[in-house]
């Protein structure tokens, strides 16, 4: 048995280490009080995080990753695309300078010129293409040009009529740079570099695109978009995007070229008309973006095929111009505090940033009750958690209400299951939450105020959003909510299974 187990761990532990090459993160300058690059590197360390974006070749932060294992994209400005664009021996030098100088201590294997420059610097987009045959070919006479590739991350915006994503084509004001791009992408094995921001599509949609959908939170069937041409359907905006882009691509025959995601996140805080980059939200979408990725879920069009996807970012960049919103993307403060904790329970290592260890799975309050009384009665029955507290005179009876109630019996089965993937969802009525619940004398599972150690039973399965069954009657506790309706409906469904 425990040679079994052994064995168990070391597939766990490869699985995890595995999947954490999917996720990067980017890490913007306009910090203040910016952490040295010893100490990014640190904290990359810690997070299990192995790939990461630069905006810029900085020299102190390519020394720091060297002897790292670490992934490296570093970027050619905006700034400085002109001159490398008319001067093979302007581009020779900068890669002598940035790449051969490091190579291969510090593990490069992108370089990304320029940024967003066909949506953000349209007089440069002349000479894309240029600047980027021109570093390929300083690579190739360098040696370097198996190892690293050479691309150029471009906004989603350049697509037009992305949904439904079979549709999709690229804006044709480009095509004089797109076409002439993409074929060398095509000819050097590299991939499209693509930035994909479900927040801005949201917010832009004026309420036609709903927020679990930008989300990745879980949809109803008939909530789900459906492609009229392909019959897909898609249960995210970040999906569909990523599609998009296929698709666009396909249309100009080009069928071969990979994507990475080079930029993807939420902001965690906005100005008062920004009333959706919230903690909740951020948290939320990040937590579920990685896991989409580390899952290797793939899109509808391409099923299985991980995407590659950079997190913005992992620090919040006070010093950003513009609303409040863009200084809010980060994973952490400068001090390496999280500035929220990401919901990754059982996705590995990658971005544990739960620091403390303090998570609760409470209910959501804006949902069908009904909903949340199934749940609570699967958690006090089947699910086999004691719900004596919610007893009458009890500590935790008050507030006498199905929300309160649920949010104790459903954290009391998270902590009960290690708060293990899956365990805090309840068919989607449930979330994660860092802010301890407990209330006067009612004190939570998990809770730092409570010694209780909750025993790990038979591993009864939660209703989850993919799960058919809503509730069950529970078996040994009667909720003072319970329909005596729906326990006779259930019952008589329990008879004919």
């Amino acid at each position: 048995m425990a040679s079994l187990l052994l064995l168990f761990l070391f597939l766990f532990a490869s699985s995890a280490l595995s999947q954490d090459s999917l996720i990067g993160v980017n890490i913007g300058t306009e910090v203040t009080n910016m952490p040295s690059p010893t100490q990014v590197v640190a904290l990359l360390k810690s997070q299990n995080i192995n790939r990461v974006r630069l905006y810029d070749a900085d020299r102190s932060m390519l020394l720091a990753f060297a002897h790292t294992g670490i992934q490296v994209i570093i970027s050619v400005p905006n700034e400085q695309l002109l001159g490398i664009s008319q001067s093979n021996a302007t581009a020779a030098n900068w890669v002598t300078r940035n790449v051969a100088a490091y190579y291969p201590a510090t593990n490069i294997t992108t370089i990304a010129v320029g940024s967003e420059v066909l949506t953000s610097l349209s007089n440069a987009a002349s000479v894309l293409v240029s600047a980027l045959k021109y570093i390929q070919a300083a690579l190739v006479t360098a040696n370097l040009d198996r190892q690293i590739k050479v691309s150029t991350p471009h906004s989603s915006a350049i697509i037009l009529d992305s949904f439904p994503p079979s549709q999709a084509f690229f804006n044709k004001t480009w095509d004089p740079v797109i076409v002439p791009l993409l074929k060398f992408l095509q000819s050097t094995g590299s991939p499209l570099l693509l930035n994909v921001y479900p927040y801005f599509d949201y917010v832009q949609s004026n309420g036609v695109i709903p927020l679990d959908y930008a989300l990745f939170q879980p949809l109803q069937a008939n909530k789900e978009a459906v492609d009229a041409n392909t019959l897909l359907h898609y249960t995210n905006v970040f999906d569909a995007i990523v599609d998009a882009a296929y698709f666009a691509m396909s249309y100009l025959n080009f069928t071969n070229i990979p994507i990475v995601v080079t930029e993807s996140g939420w902001p965690s805080k906005g100005g008062p008309s920004e009333h959706d980059a919230t903690v909740e939200n951020a948290n939320t979408y990040n937590s579920n973006l990685i896991q989409h990725v580390i899952n290797k879920t793939g899109t509808p069009k391409h099923p299985g095929t991980a995407v590659t996807t950079y997190i913005y970012e992992l620090y919040n960049e006070d010093s950003r111009p513009g609303p409040v919103s863009e200084k809010n993307w980060g994973l952490f403060n400068t001090n390496g505090t999280p500035v929220y904790t990401l919901r990754l329970a059982g996705a590995g290592a990658i971005l544990a940033n739960d620091t403390t260890n303090q998570t609760f799975c409470i209910a959501k309050e804006k949902v069908d009750k009904k909903m949340l009384q199934a749940a609570l009665d699967w958690a006090c029955g089947p699910g086999k958690v004691d719900c004596s507290a919610l007893m009458q005179g009890e500590s935790c009876y008050e507030p006498d209400d199905v929300v309160a109630h649920s949010t104790y019996a459903f954290n009391s089965y998270y902590q009960k299951m290690g708060k293990a993937l899956g365990s805090c969802d309840f068919k989607g009525v449930a979330t994660v939450t860092t802010t301890d619940p407990s209330r006067g004398t009612c004190v939570f599972p998990g809770s730092a105020k409570s010694n209780q150690t909750l025993g790990n039973n038979t591993m009864a399965l939660a209703p989850s959003a993919n799960s058919t069954t809503s509730g069950c009657i529970p078996k040994y506790y009667h909720h003072p909510h319970a329909s005596t309706l729906l326990s006779i409906l259930l019952i008589v469904a329990l008879v004919f299974l």
